[in-house]
Formats: structure tokens, C-alpha cells, sequence
């Protein structure tokens, strides 16, 4: 018995590795190509990059695990019962499921570590990896000139060079324009050579500027707009340097406090108790809404009934009277419209805020469900891999990659509606997190039944004797389908 545990644990381990290493792999070019233009082009140094990287990794772990754990499976039975080991396995009187027992062990394992990752580590990861992306994204790009443009990526300056060398590092025919002036295009600098290069501590760019000319206009001081002693200063110089703060251009480090109170940065204790607080704003929402409506409506029915009452109108009133209670009728009516108008829109800004809080305990619900959900897909993926691959019977990277891309799809698929009709509202969060499990677990069972009674249902052959056995007795009850030509004797 042990011996066929080891085979079993090793005939899994190793394709689990193998696929698991593949799935990071894709999951993270997916993830590349996506921010790529994000990260190219800004000078990001190398342990920036790794570092995202290996957040994203821990980050894709919850997508990566159950695919893994699904293709390894069926690749491990699937070679098992092509190499008939599964069947001599129970010719010696073992059944699969007692075979199969070191695995449920293992699975059960990862399933237990994925719950504590996702409630202590994932976290912090999306807080650490939320964070850093912010960073990235927002960081401008390399200041780079391009010969013919102007470039305005310096704040206050606007560069053109009409040529550039090789490297990136000299200019020709260089016009700088400077902004920071009060009247923008009076400070003008033209050079016929420049070179560039970063200061010592990197936070300033330095162009050196050789045989050039300096414009500057400038009004007289307490002058008006237009000043005909306006002063002009000219002069030329051999060289001179240029300094650029490169402050902008450098990548700064965001409070990571400001994200703690996400959603995807809780674990189990910390979504509680900010679901608990989120009720308690939730329901004193409600009674000061319930408050005001009751105010308002006791305000506005006796406003106007007092109004009313006041120009009832009695007999023998003069024709002027009439008029002047029809224009304070019309002004107590057009006051009303107004204050129910104010209130109507005091009403929707508190819904606005009452629906905010109430969206924010649907995204405190889903993801703490989610943290369930991960160690159950692994449970779930393994169930229905192990059986189907004990029942294809075929090994390598063909068939079983092929089936549990489709399975997997199907998961993804309902997983991902569910989820996001649940975040609208549309479902109740525990279906929307669980909808894909509900669903494929009757599909585990069927498939472990199947594969525990030898069950032929993806076997070709069978379906084919199946179709004879049935054409046979279409022409045994219709015998005038037959066709009544004889082959020719020869």
C-alpha cells in the first residue's frame, strides 16, 4: 500500500510543479503586456520591476493554484490509466479511492495553506503591490527629446533640437523656451550645440549649452501691459549650462496607509469589523432619513395649510381683493414647488451617501467570502480532475491540457458573472462567490462515480458498439429501410 502511495504522490507532484510553474509564467506575461506601457520608458531601476514581479506573483496565486491543480490532476491519472498502472492497481485489490488517499491528504494541505495565505499574506501583498502600481503609473516618463519637437515635459520649459547624436547625449540647433516667467516667450536661449548629463545625486539634468545667445524682454517694473520702455537684453556667450530639476520625472513612494482601508487589503478580523461599522453608519443613515422625511413632510402640509386657511375666501370681497388672494395664492404655491424641490434634492444627495455605504458592505461581503472560496476551488478543481483524467486515460500535454482549459473556462466563466452580479447587487454575495462551486460540484460527484465504477463514457469504441447494437435493431423492427440490392457474384 505504500509503495502504490508513493507512485501515486510522485506521479502528481511532479506535473503539478511543472504546470503550476507554466500558469505563473503566462498569468504573469498576461500581466506585463497589459502595464507595459507603464513601465517602459521611465527608468525604472531593476529592483522596482522586480519587485512588482514578485508581488504579482503572490497576487495570481489565486488563479494559478486551482488551474494547476486541475491540469495536474488529470495529467497524472490520465498517464496512470494509459499506462494501465491504474488498472493493475485495482487488480491487486486496492480501489481507487483508497489509492487516491495521500493525494486527498496533499490537496487538503494546499487547500489549508491557500486559506491562510489569502487571510494573512494576500493582504499585504495587495496592500505593498496596490501601492507600488499607483507609483509606477503615475511616474513620468524619461525626459527624451525628439528631433524636431518640442518637448514640454519640464514644467516651464519647452525644448527643440533639430539634430541628436547617437547616444542621446548632444544636440544641435537648440531653441529652449522658458515659461516660468510672467510673460511666457520673452526668455528665449539659442544654442548651436548642447550637451546632456545627469548631476551627482541625479535630481537635476544639466545641458550644456555652447556658442548660443540669451533673449530676455522684461516690462519696466509698476509698468502697464504695454510699455514702449519696455527693456531688451541680449547677449551672447561661449558656453553656459542650463539646470533642470528632474524632480517630476522621479518615482515617489505613496503612503501606503492611504490604501489600507480597501476591501482587497482586509483580512477576516479587520472585514468584520469594518462591515460592523459600515451597518452602524448604514442604519443611522436611515433613521436621520427616516427623520428628515418625517420633518419635511409635517413642515410642508402645514405650511401650506396654514396658507390655504389664510386666503380662504369669504363673501363680498371686491374684485381687487380677488386678485391680490389669487397672486398670494400663486406665491404660496411656487414656495411649496421650491421647498419640495430643496428637499427633493437634500433626499437624493442622502441616497447617493446611503448607496455608497451600502456598495461598500456588498465589497466587504464578496471579499470575505472570497477568502473561502480559493481553498474550496482547490478542493473542487482536484475533484474533478483527478476522476476525469481516470477516465480519459490519456497522458502528456494534448488531451488534458485541451480538457482542463475548457473546465477551467467554464469556473472562470460562472465565477466572474457571479461575482460581478453579486457587486451590483443583482445577487446576494454568498451565491455570487459561490455560484461556480454550487454549480460544478454535482459534476465533481458524477465524475468521481463514474471513474469508480470504470465508467466508459469517454471511451470512442464504446459509443461506437453502442450505435451497432442500435442500427441492428432499426433493421430488425424496420426491415424495409434495408436496402433490398444483393452484392453481384462473381
Amino acid at each position: 500500500m505504500k509503495k502504490v502511495h508513493i507512485l501515486i504522490l510522485q506521479a502528481f507532484i511532479r506535473p503539478f510543479i511543472v504546470t503550476f510553474g507554466i500558469v505563473m509564467f503566462v498569468l504573469l506575461m498576461l500581466f506585463l503586456f497589459k502595464y507595459i506601457d507603464d513601465l517602459i520608458g521611465k527608468g525604472l531601476e531593476w529592483h522596482v520591476i522586480l519587485e512588482l514581479i514578485g508581488y504579482q506573483c503572490a497576487h495570481q496565486l489565486s488563479m494559478a493554484l486551482p488551474l494547476s491543480m486541475l491540469l495536474s490532476s488529470i495529467m497524472t491519472f490520465g498517464n496512470l490509466g494509459e499506462s494501465y498502472e491504474l488498472v493493475a492497481i485495482k487488480a491487486a485489490g486496492i480501489s481507487l479511492r483508497k489509492a487516491m488517499t495521500p493525494l486527498f491528504v496533499l490537496v487538503g494541505l494546499f487547500a489549508t495553506s491557500s486559506f491562510l495565505f489569502s487571510d494573512n499574506v494576500l493582504p499585504v501583498v495587495n496592500l505593498k503591490m496596490g501601492s507600488l502600481l499607483w507609483d509606477v503609473r503615475n511616474k513620468k516618463a524619461e525626459f527624451f527629446i525628439k528631433p524636431g519637437d518640442f518637448n514640454n515635459s519640464i514644467p516651464g520649459y519647452a525644448i527643440r533640437a533639430k539634430g541628436k547624436n547617437k547616444e542621446g547625449t548632444k544636440f544641435y540647433d537648440l531653441i529652449i523656451y522658458d515659461h516660468k516667467s510672467s510673460t511666457p516667450g520673452n526668455n528665449v536661449v539659442l544654442a548651436k550645440e548642447g550637451y546632456m548629463y545627469n548631476s551627482a545625486d541625479n535630481n537635476y539634468m544639466i545641458l550644456k549649452l555652447v556658442d548660443g545667445v540669451r533673449y530676455e524682454e522684461s516690462n519696466v517694473k509698476g509698468a502697464s501691459k504695454y510699455d514702449p520702455r519696455r527693456q531688451f537684453i541680449r547677449f551672447h556667450f561661449k558656453e553656459s549650462e542650463q539646470k533642470f530639476d528632474m524632480e517630476t520625472f522621479q518615482m515617489k513612494r505613496t503612503d501606503e496607509s492611504l490604501f489600507k482601508g480597501l476591501h482587497q487589503m482586509l483580512n477576516l478580523k479587520q472585514l468584520e469589523h469594518h462591515t460592523d461599522s459600515n451597518n452602524r453608519a448604514i442604519d443611522s443613515l436611515e433613521l436621520a432619513n427616516m427623520e428628515d422625511i418625517r420633518y419635511n413632510y409635517y413642515f410642508l402640509s402645514n405650511y401650506y395649510t396654514e396658507g390655504a386657511d389664510s386666503l380662504k375666501q369669504s363673501e363680498g370681497l371686491s374684485f381687487k381683493d380677488e386678485l391680490e388672494q389669487i397672486e398670494d395664492k400663486k406665491m404660496i404655491i411656487s414656495s411649496t414647488l421650491t421647498q419640495t424641490q430643496q428637499i427633493k434634492e437634500l433626499l437624493e444627495s442622502k441616497a447617493q451617501e446611503y448607496h455608497t455605504f451600502v456598495d461598500k458592505g456588498i465589497r466587504y461581503d464578496v471579499e470575505w467570502h472570497r477568502k473561502f472560496t480559493l481553498a474550496v476551488s482547490c478542493l473542487l478543481l482536484f475533484g474533478i480532475g483527478a476522476p476525469l483524467g481516470a477516465i480519459i486515460r490519456k497522458g502528456g500535454l494534448g488531451v488534458p491540457v485541451l480538457v482542463a482549459i475548457i473546465f477551467f473556462l467554464i469556473y472562470h466563466i460562472i465565477a466572474t458573472l457571479a461575482e460581478k452580479a453579486a457587486k451590483d447587487g443583482s445577487l446576494e454575495p454568498f451565491f455570487g462567490m459561490w455560484m461556480s462551486i454550487i454549480v460544478l460540484t454535482p459534476l465533481a460527484i458524477f465524475l468521481t462515480y463514474k471513474s469508480a465504477s470504470d465508467s466508459a463514457i469517454f471511451d470512442m469504441d464504446h459509443y461506437k458498439m453502442q450505435g451497432e447494437k442500435l442500427l441492428e435493431k432499426i433493421r430488425k423492427k424496420f426491415p424495409f429501410l434495408v436496402s433490398k440490392r444483393q452484392p453481384k457474384k462473381h
